[in-house]
């Protein structure tokens, strides 16, 4: 036997408000209207098949250069292959990369 938790009413309501307005605040108010948790109101709109979970925030690497990027440009500076630097860590790449331009070095400036 199915126990029945929404009543069609209340499913036709819920589902009509959270595809108007697809957030969070929908399913809280339809939760607290209802006497439901947060997760049985995403349940039964995903079974309805209206639920859109929440994108999940990327990390962004745009201007971050990577520990490869960093020994290349210190081989192009001092016009030899560092292969233990490609050991090292990032932090110590970036210390020594940062030193050279900030000392204004001649093998900067090559």
């Amino acid at each position: 036997m199915t126990t029945i938790t929404y009543t069609a009413e209340q499913t036709s309501e819920m589902v009509a408000a959270y595809v108007a307005t697809p957030t969070a605040e929908t399913v809280a108010t339809f939760a607290e209207k209802f006497g439901k948790t947060v997760k049985s109101v995403v349940a039964k709109l995903a079974r309805e098949g209206v639920y859109k979970s929440p994108a999940k925030a990327k990390a962004t690497t745009a201007g971050v250069a990577r520990k490869d990027e960093i020994v290349l440009a210190l081989e192009l500076m001092v016009g030899v292959e560092l292969k233990s630097f490609k050991d090292a860590t990032k932090k110590d790449l970036e210390a020594v990369l940062a030193f050279i331009k900030r000392e204004g070095n001649d093998i900067a400036e090559q």
